[in-house]
Order: C-alpha cells, then sequence, then structure tokens
C-alpha cells in the first residue's frame, strides 16, 4: 500500500449555520426541523478534516445528491460565518 493509501481524510459539508439557544435545542425532539440562514441556490462549504478547503453547489443526479466544486474556500469568510 502506498503512502497515499494509508492517509485517511474526513469530507464534510456545511449546507447552512444557524445559532439556537440551548433551552430551545434541548426542547426538541425527533424529527425537529432546525431553520438554516441559507437557501437551496446557496453555495456551501466543503470541509476536509474540519479546515474548509472549497466551496460548491448541490446538484441532484437521479437519486442521488452531490456537490460540484466551484471554487476554493476563502478560510476568512468561513470564520466569520459567511455562508
Amino acid at each position: 500500500m502506498s503512502q497515499i493509501d494509508a492517509v485517511e481524510v474526513e469530507i464534510s459539508v456545511i449546507l447552512g449555520r444557524c445559532v439556537l439557544p440551548m433551552n430551545q435545542l434541548l426542547k426538541m425532539g425527533r424529527g425537529a426541523v432546525i431553520p438554516l440562514n441559507a437557501s437551496e441556490t446557496d453555495e456551501v462549504w466543503i470541509l476536509a478534516n474540519n479546515h474548509p478547503v472549497a466551496r460548491g453547489e448541490i446538484e441532484i443526479r437521479d437519486d442521488r445528491i452531490a456537490i460540484t466544486v466551484t471554487r476554493a474556500a476563502d478560510v476568512y469568510d468561513f470564520m466569520a460565518g459567511s455562508a
């Protein structure tokens, strides 16, 4: 196995953000909906090991959801909460 094959990277996608008081979070039950500050056309954040690396768009292909990378991430925008 090459050294590259041994590297593990966790990829995650942030669809939006929300500020929610703890008491409201504790009242939520299974199936609760958390409103996000994003619309269906907004770019998403793509993170590698919790570090922003790119921005992307959501696509629906047949019965699958895909993310298309559109540009590199601006870490300062991410830290400022731009979603």
